[in-house]
């Protein structure tokens, strides 16, 4: 018997929130410098900040992994092509509707924790799938490829609306 296992790495644009907070943060770096000059024991301040840009520049650089293996959908957040973190995992047996993102069928869908996985990019096909978990109902947006249709189709036939 053998395993139906497919991954898709999609990388995440940068959005207007990230443009602000990369520019925020640059500024205020290079404003600390100007306060050395007025205030010396301010010297830590540029250092600290640095840091703190190095940090959180990577943090913004996002990457969403999809794994799937035999009816287990995981997602991961990679971020700064370093530090993995998974952000969301169900099985097949949850699903209520996977569908393209604007499909009538999602109008009965209404309401509920929507979480957003995709890249961002225009001219994406997104898909959102709706979900059942402890009593909640939950909305995940991402971009599988037609793999990883394929195999939620083939446990799930009408739950997925192509």
């Amino acid at each position: 018997m053998s395993d139906y296992y497919t991954e898709q790495l999609v990388k995440k644009k940068a959005d207007g929130k990230d443009i602000v907070i990369k520019i925020l943060l640059i500024f205020c770096t290079v404003f600390s410098f100007f306060l050395v000059l007025l205030m010396p024991f301010l010297m830590i301040l540029p250092v600290l900040l640095i840091v703190l840009d190095v940090f959180l520049f990577r943090r913004l650089d996002l990457e969403y992994e999809y794994l799937y293996v035999n009816g287990d959908l995981d997602i991961d957040k990679i971020m700064g092509k370093q530090k993995r973190k998974r952000v969301f995992s169900m099985n097949v047996n949850d699903l209520e509707l996977l569908a393209p993102r604007g499909a009538g069928e999602l109008n009965h869908y209404q309401g509920g924790k929507v979480l957003d996985y995709s890249s961002h990019m225009p001219n994406t096909r997104c898909y959102v799938m709706v979900i059942s978990k402890n009593g909640q109902q939950i909305k995940v947006i991402f971009e599988p490829e037609q793999v990883i249709l394929d195999g939620i189709r083939m446990l799930a036939p009408r739950k997925v609306i192509l």
